[in-house]
């Protein structure tokens, strides 16, 4: 695990790095969007502070209430965070802040389909490199790996799937898929898609996570993807109802 990088005399948390560079990842594909729409960049600047800082407090609320017993440090930010907690108490700050600055809903909500795949591909790299316990269950996988180092480490001589990974090599692709047909879907349609491949994503790698169920053999997170992807594929199934998801003939 590299859970610190040491820079000029001082020790920099690999995490907390990721967390930034999502950040900035985050601005330049929203300020490149609000550019092509015609919007303010400073607008591009805006929502990423609102919803990193908001997803940053959700993220550590949801995963306190979940492991109480990490009261006693509430402040760690070295790992220790669910990123559904991040989504519900960032997604309610943009919200709130579109409405201050009148922006319409589905632009705010397609512009953040494009950026969340790639800030979440590098939070997990975080996640990996923090071994937060993110990893998943024992695999003697060639890929699979230990994490004796990381915030939770795994017993000795037991190897897992690197589920961080496996998730930020598929967010990348979605991240792409989305991001290349950002003006051939009408709006609305990549909050959609969004929605729905991000929720299956995350349902399925759940199987091989080390998280426990909470209804017959499925994860609170698994419960909370599912909505996600029926609240998408109820939203797809509108928007063909309305004409269709494209805005302009496919190219090849």
């Amino acid at each position: 695990m590299l859970q610190h990088i040491h820079l000029f005399g001082h020790s920099y948390s690999t995490f907390g790095l990721m967390y930034f560079l999502a950040f900035v990842v985050a601005y330049v594909l929203a300020a490149q969007r609000a550019h092509e729409l015609g919007m303010p960049r400073r607008w591009a600047l805006e929502g990423p502070i609102f919803a990193t800082a908001a997803g940053l407090v959700g993220a550590r609320l949801y995963f306190l209430i979940e492991h109480p017993e990490q009261w006693s440090n509430p402040f760690d930010w070295n790992g220790g965070n669910a990123w559904y907690g991040g989504f519900i108490l960032g997604f309610i700050a943009v919200v709130l802040w579109r409405r201050w600055r009148q922006i319409p809903l589905l632009t705010v909500l397609d512009t953040g389909a494009l950026v969340l795949p790639f800030a979440q591909a590098l939070g997990r790299l975080g996640c990996q490199f923090a071994g937060d316990g993110d990893y998943g269950i024992p695999s003697h996988l060639p890929w699979a790996m230990s994490y004796p180092h990381g915030t939770v480490p795994t017993p000795p001589g037991v190897t897992v799937h690197p589920t961080p990974i496996y998730e930020s090599v598929t967010l990348l692709v979605i991240g792409v898929f989305l991001w290349r047909r950002r003006d051939r879907l009408r709006p609305g349609a990549l909050g959609a898609l969004y929605l729905v491949l991000a929720g299956t994503e995350r349902f399925l790698v759940e199987f091989i996570r080390r998280n426990p169920s909470v209804a017959g053999p499925f994860t609170a997170a698994q419960l909370f993807s599912a909505a996600m992807v029926a609240v998408g594929v109820t939203w797809i199934l509108v928007l063909r109802g309305q004409g269709g998801l494209a805005t302009a003939p496919q190219r090849a």
